[in-house]
């Protein structure tokens, strides 16, 4: 079962100039989470790319068959698609998206910027440290009625499709991916703009500043920004303009 399951969570292709931008959905999400910075950037002339990774917007059962590759490897095949036709590249994630996004930086140092929403390197769920052990013995945890339940915007809801249930299997392959990235941070060398919010339910409080410290970007092209009115979804809560705009702002800051 999906919330929202109404929406399409469908990859997103929208055809613009030579600037492209690849952004990447989080965790048992879709694309649809995307779209609104998606459009932002579209009506700016970027070319914006969304694909929908594997294991998401089907079942949970499918996704707790699928390894962290995959997902490394879905990105990593869209980045190349963009490649094909645009000239100047960037990259943005949210939450687990984030992680992909620094996977793509730490293998391609020639992006011009990537954008990290809400990194998940360190998340305030502690069951997740059990999914390793835990998923020979359950196959899915429900989510509750509280998921969700940091965002500050009633209507945010409502660009949000995924999965009504944690799947258990899925979750230790979120671990073991966020331990390959905390490994190769030192090589993201790009810029970098990391937004989080002191709102955010998800990650730990430090965590958007451990991503800040522990990447190769020298400290003047790598930027912080805090937020105190979103929650951990911030592409679609109250702030979510704001964000779009700075991201805009950073992208064209980037351009060679």
């Amino acid at each position: 079962m999906a919330r929202r399951s109404h929406l399409d969570p469908s990859a997103v292709e929208l055809t613009g100039g030579p600037v492209g931008v690849l952004l990447i959905h989080g965790f048992t999400g879709a694309p649809t989470e995307m779209r609104r910075l998606g459009d932002y950037l579209h009506r700016r002339g970027m070319t914006v790319a969304a694909p929908l990774l594997p294991g998401h917007g089907a079942a949970v059962e499918e996704m707790n068959r699928r390894r962290w590759q995959e997902w490394t490897d879905c990105v990593e095949q869209a980045l190349a698609g963009l490649r094909s036709r645009c000239t100047q590249l960037f990259v943005g994630g949210l939450s687990m998206g984030s992680l992909l996004a620094l996977h793509l930086a730490s293998q391609n140092p020639d992006l011009r910027g990537v954008m990290l929403y809400s990194p998940a390197l360190k998340v305030a769920d502690r069951r997740l440290a059990l999914a390793p052990a835990a998923k020979y013995l359950v196959h899915s945890l429900p989510k509750g009625a509280k998921a969700d339940g940091d965002l500050t915007d009633p209507a945010a809801k409502e660009h949000l499709w995924s999965y009504e249930e944690i799947p258990v299997a899925a979750a230790a392959e979120l671990l073991s991916l966020r331990r390959a990235v905390q490994r190769r941070l030192p090589l993201v060398t790009c810029p970098l703009l990391i937004v989080h919010s002191t709102h955010d339910a998800a990650i730990r409080s430090d965590s958007a500043q451990a991503v800040y410290d522990g990447v190769g970007t020298p400290r003047a092209g790598k930027t912080l920004l805090t937020l105190h009115n979103s929650g951990h979804n911030l592409l679609v809560d109250s702030e979510w303009e704001f964000v779009a705009e700075q991201t805009a702002r950073f992208i064209f800051a980037h351009l060679a």
